[in-house]
């Protein structure tokens, strides 16, 4: 009896753990719009690049990129899974971080 209590407990605390170690991981996307396909990416990975640190996190793995080609402009989409490592910055916008 006592062996069980002490693997549920334990069991307990490794979920619980874990979940807050998910907990400071978001996924983090930003859409990039311009008359161009390659500036279009510039400004979504840009605007990606400065959100994440922005918000006090660091990219983890891939960045994940997307783009549409519309009419008159290509609007382009790109997320990465963000953790954070800091307090969030001074930023206006996407664009302007102190």
């Amino acid at each position: 009896m006592r062996s069980l209590k002490l693997g549920l407990a334990a069991t307990a605390m490794i979920f619980a753990l874990s979940t807050a170690v998910r907990a400071d991981c978001v996924k983090v996307g930003t859409v990039g719009e311009a008359p161009t396909h390659s500036i279009a990416e510039l400004f979504a990975k840009n605007g990606l690049k400065n959100t994440i640190y922005g918000q006090g996190r660091e990219g983890k793995g891939p960045v994940h990129l997307k783009c549409e080609d519309g009419a008159v402009t290509t609007t382009c989409h790109a997320s990465q899974m963000a953790c954070k490592v800091s307090e969030p910055k001074a930023c206006l916008g996407a664009w302007l971080c102190l």
